[in-house]
C-alpha cells in the first residue's frame, strides 16, 4: 500500500509540470492567476498507469475551478489577497513549529500520522471519525497528523482538516499538547494553501512532480506568506536538489521509494542537509507482520528526521496491542533491527507482540 493512498501517490508519480498557463478566470486578488500543475502530457509515455495519473491531475484541477466559480469564502479570499500582496522571500529565519516537531535529537525519529478513510483497514465500523484517531495519534506519540483531504483518492476533505484541527487545540495546556496539522492535498494552485489555512492547518504538501520547480517555489512562496510551513515531496535526487536550492523547501517527503537504500540516496543528494528536515514515506505491506515498523527503525539509524505513516496504522483496526496508537509507539522505541524483530509473534523479545502492546502502556 502506498503512503496517503495508493490512488494519491499515483497522482504524484508523474513528471514535472512544463510551464504556466493563464487561467481562464481572473479573480480580484491577481492578474493572471496561475495554475501550477499545467503540463504538457504529450511528452509522457503513453502508458494506462500514466493516463490514470494524467486524469486525477485534470480531475482535481476542475474540482479547483469549480471551488473559485462557486464563490470563495470571504476567508479565503482574505488569504489569497494577503498571498498576492506579500513580497516576502522564500527565505526562512528559523524552523517553523513543524520543522521543530519532526526534527529531534540524533539516534530517535517523528512519525508523521495521516488520517485517510479509504484504506483496507479492519475496523468493525470503518475508519473511526477524525477526532477520534487524532487524539489517538497524539496519545500514541505521533509528532504531526496530516489529512488527506482529497475526497477522490481518500475520502476526506477540508471539513476533515477542521475537525482534526479543532481536536487538537482541545489539548492545549495538556501533556502532549497540540500537534501541527498538515492539509495533504493535490495541490495544483496557490487558492488550496489559503483553502488550507482557512481549515487552520499549520502546513500543506506539495509535489514537485505535480507543481515542477516553479509551481513548487510558488506554493512554498505562498504558504510562507500566510505563516504556514510546506512539506515539499520529492521522488529522486534531482527533484529534492531543486526543492531545497530552487524553492528553499525547509521539509522533504521523499515520496515513490520502496526500499530503504533508494530513500537513503535521495536523502544524501540533499544539499545543506542540516538545515532541511528529511522526511521518508513508509510503504504498507501486504501482510500483518508489521514490517513496516523494522523499516522506521532502519530509516531513523539511516539518518532520516522523520516518517510519514498511513495505510500501515490501519491494518489490525482495534487489536488490543496493534491499534494506531501502539503501532506508533513501537515505531519510536528505542529498538533496533539486530536485537529484535516487530515480525516475531510469539516470545518475550522487544519484537515480540507482547512487546508492542507493552510500550503502549
Amino acid at each position: 500500500m502506498h503512503l496517503f493512498s495508493r490512488a494519491f501517490l499515483l497522482c504524484l508519480s508523474f513528471g514535472p509540470a512544463s510551464g504556466f498557463v493563464v487561467s481562464p478566470l481572473t479573480p480580484p486578488w491577481t492578474t493572471p492567476r496561475r495554475n501550477v500543475a499545467s503540463h504538457d502530457v504529450s511528452t509522457r509515455d503513453g502508458t494506462a498507469l500514466h493516463a490514470i495519473g494524467v486524469l486525477a491531475r485534470k480531475a482535481k484541477e476542475m474540482d479547483v475551478r469549480k471551488y473559485i466559480e462557486a464563490g470563495l469564502p470571504d476567508d479565503v479570499t482574505a488569504h489569497m489577497s494577503t498571498i498576492s500582496s506579500s513580497d516576502a522571500s522564500s527565505s526562512e529565519a528559523s524552523p517553523g513549529p513543524l520543522q521543530q516537531s519532526l526534527t529531534r535529537r540524533k539516534g530517535t525519529i517523528a512519525i508523521l500520522a495521516e488520517y485517510t478513510r479509504k484504506v483496507d483497514a479492519n475496523f468493525i465500523s470503518g475508519v473511526p471519525p477524525p477526532e477520534i484517531l487524532s487524539e489517538t495519534f497524539r496519545d500514541g506519540g505521533a509528532a504531526a497528523v496530516a489529512v488527506a483531504c482529497d475526497p477522490r483518492t481518500s475520502g476526506c476533505d477540508y471539513e476533515d482538516v477542521v475537525a482534526v484541527v479543532e481536536e487538537q487545540a482541545s489539548a492545549q495546556g495538556e501533556v502532549p499538547g497540540p500537534l501541527v496539522v498538515v492539509a495533504a492535498d493535490l495541490v495544483v494552485d496557490v487558492v488550496q494553501v489559503a483553502r488550507a489555512k482557512a481549515a487552520g492547518a499549520g502546513a500543506v504538501l506539495v509535489s514537485v512532480e505535480v507543481a515542477g520547480e516553479e509551481g513548487t517555489k510558488e506554493i512554498v512562496k505562498a504558504a510562507k506568506a500566510l505563516g504556514m510551513e510546506a512539506v515539499v515531496g520529492v521522488a529522486n535526487e534531482e527533484e529534492a536538489k531543486k526543492a531545497v536550492e530552487a524553492a528553499d523547501a525547509k521539509i522533504l517527503l521523499i515520496t515513490g521509494k520502496d526500499g530503504v537504500e533508494d530513500k537513503q540516496a535521495v536523502m544524501e543528494a540533499v544539499p545543506n542537509r542540516e538545515d532541511v528536515c528529511v522526511v521518508a514515506n513508509v510503504l504498507a505491506r501486504e501482510n500483518k507482520a508489521l514490517e513496516e515498523v523494522e523499516e522506521v527503525w532502519v530509516l531513523r539509524d539511516m539518518g532520516f528526521n522523520a516518517v510519514w505513516v498511513s495505510d500501515t496504522l490501519y491494518k489490525s483496526g482495534n487489536d488490543p496491542v496493534e491499534h494506531p496508537s501502539a503501532i506508533i509507539r513501537s515505531m519510536c522505541a528505542k529498538s533496533s533491527v539486530k536485537y529484535a524483530s516487530a515480525r516475531a509473534k510469539s516470545g518475550r523479545g522487544e519484537g515480540a507482540k507482547e512487546y508492542l502492546g507493552d510500550i503502549m502502556m
